[in-house]
């Protein structure tokens, strides 16, 4: 059948719909007064027999083409279990109003089928055919029930497509996290082993050119790089899929900052990093998860300010038993899109993938990381002049007087 009109028969207003539109279809085609009237008096009803059953029914009115004849048609679906028969009187009396009525049984519904034929005088043709899908298409509803139904029918289609795409986009990201924990899993190992031969290159007592150690020293460098990298992607496939495990402890807040200022001081020697610490307290962290939050930032913070400039830590108590880690450069600074969007997994500005490394993963785990541990995070920042990335932990309790210092 070539479909031209399609309405759910949900309720008795159905039934109007289905009278009218029928009566619409067959006028359009030219069809005689009587023959508009028998037919749509035929389809409303078995559509009314079908709505005493149920309310999910579906009516189809077109055209079928045999060679080159065409009728105008009706098939009315519903459900498999519901049996229609010459006891229902109106059942009974549409098998009377149309030439051609049959009951088709399928396996998951069932369907009346209803055909008058078209006379050839009334030269019904593809073109012709086209022409009433795209009347109908474009028609104005019948009255106020119609138009609300095909709103309605809108915004269902619409939450399905998106309804959809959420499943594609789910489907999509859970087979990228399975690719990017199998490909971290296999880049482990070499990179493991090449590890190992640096170590022995390095602890060898054979004489070595400066030369050489260079380059050693140059290659171990990148594969720390890669190792870091590869954690990373680990990571975010734990996070995604819920597996991310902490080793929670209770640690004083001071001494862990500053063991982890001594350590980053090695690894960004051409900044000076300055401590402002508040009363000691004790806090129920994962200590090398944070160490990953500590090394996020201020990697950050030097990767993005020019050498020799300061980044500063400082930490103070708030009132609701909590306290608050702030990490402030002297660097290029973020816009208003960038400080929306930095925490998000594998966003990077435009304008610094070409002269800054990295898969914007860092802030994304570390966002996780303090959530876990019932924090939060946020930064500050402005163009040209600096960020600051803080966050919060809550404490357990107090321990010493505040320090500062300067490393």
């Amino acid at each position: 059948m070539i479909n031209v009109i399609s309405i759910s028969l949900e309720n008795e207003m159905d039934l109007i719909l289905a009278h009218k539109r029928s009566m619409r279809l067959a006028e359009q085609l030219g069809l005689t007064i009587a023959t508009q009237t028998t037919f749509a008096t035929a389809v409303s009803e078995i559509a009314r027999s079908v709505i005493e059953h149920t309310d999910s029914g579906v009516l189809e009115v077109g055209l079928q083409q045999q060679n080159q004849r065409y009728s105008l048609m009706a098939l009315i679906s519903y459900e498999k279990d519901i049996e229609l028969s010459n006891n229902d009187e109106g059942f009974y009396y549409a098998q009377k109003l149309v030439p051609e009525f049959n009951i088709i049984k399928g396996e998951k519904s069932n369907q009346v089928e209803m055909k008058i034929g078209i006379p050839r005088s009334l030269r019904v043709d593809k073109a012709k055919v086209a022409a009433l899908q795209l009347f109908f298409m474009n028609d104005a509803p019948i009255n106020a029930y119609e138009s609300l139904k095909k709103r309605n029918s809108n915004l269902n289609k619409i939450a399905g497509e998106q309804e959809e795409e959420i499943r594609r986009s789910r489907f999509i990201d859970e087979k990228k996290n399975e690719f990017i924990a199998v490909a971290s899993h296999e880049l482990k190992t070499p990179i493991t082993v090449i590890k190992a031969y640096i170590q022995m290159v390095k602890a060898s007592k054979d004489e070595c050119s400066d030369r050489l150690k260079g380059y050693v020293e140059k290659i171990d460098y990148q594969i720390n790089k890669l190792t870091m990298l590869v954690q990373q992607l680990l990571d975010v496939s734990k996070i995604e899929n819920g597996h991310l495990v902490y080793a929670m402890d209770n640690t004083r807040l001071n001494d862990y900052i500053t063991e982890m200022v001594a350590v980053m001081k090695n690894i960004i020697p051409n900044h000076q990093i300055s401590i402002s610490l508040s009363t000691d307290v004790e806090v129920w962290i994962d200590k090398l998860r944070m160490e990953q939050v500590f090394s996020n930032l201020l990697g950050n913070a030097a990767k993005y300010s020019p050498e020799h400039t300061s980044i500063s830590i400082d930490c103070r108590i708030l009132e609701d038993q909590r306290v608050r880690i702030a990490v402030t450069d002297q660097g290029i600074g973020m816009s208003k899109e960038d400080m929306a969007s930095v925490f998000n997994k594998f966003y990077r500005n435009k304008e610094v993938t070409t002269t800054h490394a990295g898969l914007g993963m860092g802030l994304y785990i570390a966002s996780k990381i303090i959530n876990d541990h019932d924090g939060k995070i946020w930064v500050e920042s402005e163009e040209g002049v600096g960020s600051t990335f803080a966050f919060t932990l809550p404490y357990q309790g107090m321990v010493s007087l505040p320090l500062s210092t300067d490393l």
